[in-house]
């Protein structure tokens, strides 16, 4: 059960990682320069802005949370349970991100999840 448990935070934290990660860096705008100073000015916004943060701690979630989840399960079974992230993930760029996802993205979720069934029946 808490395998479980640990895997459904490592799919959820990822995948907020990536939305709001996402989020924050179309807030702050494209990287088009190789300036140092200009550069500098860009780190500044990206580290000041509230999605960046967000994500970041999401990241440092989901990492630790990972390794956690290694120590007492086997890896085979983890990294396909955790590839939900693409589900989930795709749901957050549809829904909080505004994204259009087409029909054969949608077919492709439904293969993963598909997937991770097979490999969680033991």
């Amino acid at each position: 059960m808490k395998t479980a448990i640990v895997i459904a935070i490592i799919v959820l934290a990822d995948s907020a990682h990536d939305v709001l990660l996402t989020k924050g860096m179309k807030q702050v705008g494209e990287v088009s320069t190789i300036k140092p100073r200009e550069l500098f000015l860009y780190a500044r916004k990206v580290v000041s802005n509230k999605n960046f943060l967000a994500g970041f701690f999401f990241t440092v979630l989901y990492f630790f949370s990972f390794l956690a989840v290694l120590s007492w399960a086997d890896l085979s079974f983890v990294f396909p349970a955790t590839s939900l992230v693409y589900v989930a993930g795709t749901f957050g760029a549809r829904f909080v991100l505004g994204e259009k996802v087409s029909f054969q993205r949608w077919v492709g979720i439904l293969l993963v999840c598909m997937g991770v069934a097979m490999t969680s029946l033991q």
